[in-house]
């Protein structure tokens, strides 16, 4: 469904099936997501883009002007969208084929971009799977992977499947974002300047991982806040501001957020005056540094939370 400015919800139907769901949406009332068609589907690959069981398969959509859009596939069955820029430019992923892995059980994976009726192909690392950002549905999500310059980020396995790299796709090339040190690295979000943020492996040895910034070439760990071990970056917006996720730290979770000049900090201890709400989670940080979350009372309920800077 779409909510739109008239502060209506509007049913976008189905591509033939029986479900569909929006992922994202631009200011022009664009959206983008995946949807059922009628077509069987045997064995059910669908579910990897639907992430719901299906009998029929599962493709990428585009909404605009009442209508829903079929964007087609890499040459497989199946597909989905994930978000549309300002442009209408729409990035996704979908099987290139549909001959299963024998390393994961699933056809090739690759992201694409789609640009005025064409779906061109990104490629990966080697690997069977790339995707732009990770599952929609996993937590955190990560920000905007698609830029209004047509820049795209996500993650992709190496040769082998083993281990995975976070990617940036621009200009025609895939680029190798490479790790802090260690094994694996993923790509959350991308801003309009092309500076990356998400999460990598900083030792071989250390099960835990860091908050990345990438720009001109160069990985930079973020680091933590202790006692917190580990920390994921979701969103950057145009001022170079990070916000993430610490993980567990001490039985709860904490939120952090960044700018360069400045230290990385625990948004808890910046709330003033403090308050028994707890900043467990972040998701989104806009132009003007406000921060949208989520907060944990002492009784253990959850509110939504939204953090609006002094200066």
């Amino acid at each position: 469904m779409l909510w739109n400015q008239n502060r209506t919800i509007v049913d976008l139907g189905t591509l033939g099936g029986n479900f569909s769901g929006a992922l994202g949406a631009n200011s022009s009332g664009q959206a983008v997501g995946v949807a059922l068609n009628a077509i069987s589907e045997n064995p059910d690959f669908a579910q990897f883009m639907s992430e719901a069981p299906a009998a029929t398969q599962a493709r990428a959509f585009l909404y605009q002007n009442g209508s829903m859009q079929d964007l087609g596939t890499l040459g497989g069955n199946d597909a989905a969208a994930l978000v549309v820029n300002e442009s209408g430019q729409v990035a996704g992923y979908s099987y290139t084929n549909s001959t299963p892995n024998p390393t994961t059980g699933i056809p090739t994976v690759h992201p694409f971009l789609w640009t005025n009726g064409q779906m061109q192909d990104l490629g990966s690392l080697g690997g069977t799977i790339a995707l732009p950002s990770r599952s929609p549905l996993e937590s955190p999500p990560g920000g905007p992977v698609l830029n209004n310059r047509g820049q795209v980020v996500g993650t992709s396995t190496l040769a082998g499947d083993d281990n995975e790299h976070a990617f940036l796709w621009t200009s025609g090339t895939m680029i190798d974002l490479g790790t802090l040190g260690g094994d694996g690295s993923q790509a959350l979000a991308i801003n309009e300047a092309g500076q990356v943020v998400g999460r990598s492996d900083f030792s071989p040895t250390s099960p835990f991982h860091h908050a990345f910034l990438w720009q001109h070439g160069t990985m930079t760990d973020l680091g933590v806040v202790a006692p917190c071990q580990n920390s994921t970056a979701v969103v950057i917006n145009s001022r170079g501001q990070v916000v993430a996720d610490m993980g567990a730290c001490g039985g709860e979770g904490s939120a952090f957020v960044w700018q360069a000049g400045q230290p990385i900090a625990d948004l808890n201890t910046l709330v003033s005056p403090p308050s028994d709400l707890h900043i467990e989670g972040v998701a989104f940080i806009n132009e003007r540094g406000e921060i949208a979350g989520i907060g944990v009372l002492p009784n253990g309920d959850t509110r939504a939370v939204l953090l609006v800077p002094l200066l």
